[in-house]
């Protein structure tokens, strides 16, 4: 288009430029008739260019519906939703006093992230396992719907880990766990409540010189089993594991404040008040009569956590206690119960070297005699990464002759992060 015009700007200098000369050379009518023509033809071709180009140009309409087109397809240098895959596996060998050595899964948990801008974030853990006897079984550990409020809340919705202390919800990754195993208690059917199905708020704020988190939340119930010995009923487990339905109708409510006070210590105080219902019994002994008349019990958890890190120490221990009152006559098994387990554990990195020790101990208290255990675990890890990871553990246990909580093992464990 620039070259166009410039040539058109030099032919139309050129021609004018002559008009006086040829003028003042041959001012005869002929002689300047024919310039005059030969300065309209001129001036139709450049009129006819004119026309060509500005059929080729594209109008400003056509230029921004062109660059719409091109944002769109560049639309991965600067996405509104993005995708993300992280997760853990880790594989193991557990040999323990009154059973053979076994090399075994510990499983496989991909976890998925779907994000809309800065508005909302899927988020989901699935859970492979190997089964003892070959088979597969699935199962999601969480999936729960985040919507950003602002900087300081989070609004969580779904199936969610529980908030209550540091373990499940922020430690239980095998490449994260010092350990192989969890902490007696700390597991399935143990004190510490392990995920709840519900709405959660969460975040975290200044607070003076310090740093606080949160999170708040209102969930269905737990389950109760009761274990039947031929003469009675007993309970014997609480099932906090985010059911998708609430047989009493009645939720539960809790939550978890932390605060820093000074940087790498962080102190926490978790609880939750709600209702809970016997759903299954276990029977250990002659025939159970039907369960009738379960009515919802209360239930009550309270939990105190720490975390302290000095230059290559780590130190953290947590303390959880579940609570189920009486229930009112009618019912199979009357009477309350009380969960609770506390560890205290400290892990050492040998710097410059990527080996680490560790030691754990734990004391978990059950109603049934026969799950009560107390545990010294010492472990040696080395880090091939960060999050790459081989652990080798001795467990000390002391529970009731002749049950698994008496039984010392050695696990071994390689994990991996993702």
């Amino acid at each position: 288009m620039q070259t166009l015009v410039k040539t058109i700007g030099k032919t139309l200098a050129g021609t004018l430029l002559a008009v006086p000369f040829m003028v003042q050379a041959a001012p005869s009518y002929d002689s300047l008739k024919s310039t005059l023509d030969k300065l309209k033809q001129q001036m139709e071709e450049v009129q006819k260019a004119l026309d060509e180009q500005k059929k080729q140009s594209a109008s400003k309409t056509d230029v921004r519906m062109l660059e719409k087109k091109i944002d769109s397809a560049a639309e991965w240098k600067s996405p509104n939703t993005l995708v993300h895959m992280a997760g853990y596996a880790s594989v193991g060998y557990t040999d323990s006093k009154n059973s053979n050595g076994s090399f075994n899964s510990g499983g496989f948990s991909p976890i998925f992230h779907f994000q809309y801008r800065d508005l909302v974030m899927l988020e989901s853990e699935l859970e492979f396992e190997i089964e003892p006897d070959g088979s597969t079984t699935v199962g999601m550990e969480y999936m729960t719907v985040d919507l950003f409020l602002n900087d300081y809340v989070t609004l969580v919705a779904g199936q969610f880990l529980s908030p209550i202390g540091q373990f499940r919800q922020n430690l239980h990754p095998s490449w994260i766990n010092k350990m192989p195993s969890a902490a007696p208690g700390f597991g399935h059917d143990g004190a510490a409540p392990t995920s709840d199905t519900g709405i959660q708020l969460r975040g975290g704020f200044p607070l003076g010189s310090a740093r606080a988190n949160y999170a708040v939340f209102v969930s269905n119930g737990p389950e109760l089993t009761t274990e039947y010995d031929g003469s009675g009923f007993e309970l014997d487990g609480i099932k906090a594991e985010g059911f998708a339905r609430d047989f009493d109708g009645k939720k539960v409510w809790g939550g978890r404040f932390g605060i820093l006070p000074v940087p790498k210590l962080e102190l926490g105080i978790s609880a939750a008040s709600g209702k809970t219902t016997v759903t299954s019994t276990e029977v250990t002994a002659g025939t159970a009569p039907a369960l009738a008349g379960e009515a919802p019990r209360d239930y009550d958890v309270i939990g105190f956590d720490f975390a302290w890190q000095y230059k290559n120490l780590k130190t953290r221990g947590e303390y959880i206690r579940s609570k189920v009152g009486a229930a009112s006559a009618g019912t199979s098994a009357s009477g309350g119960a009380t969960w609770s387990t506390w560890y205290t554990q400290a892990a050492y990195r040998f710097m410059p070297s990527k080996y680490e020790g560790v030691i754990r101990y734990a004391n978990f208290n059950a109603p049934g005699a026969a799950k009560d255990q107390k545990q010294v675990a010492v472990g040696l890890n080395y880090l091939f990464a960060n999050n790459v990871v081989a652990k080798i553990a001795y467990e000390n246990n002391r529970g009731q002759n002749g049950s698994t909580a008496d039984e010392n093992r050695v696990l071994v464990q390689l994990a991996y992060g993702f």
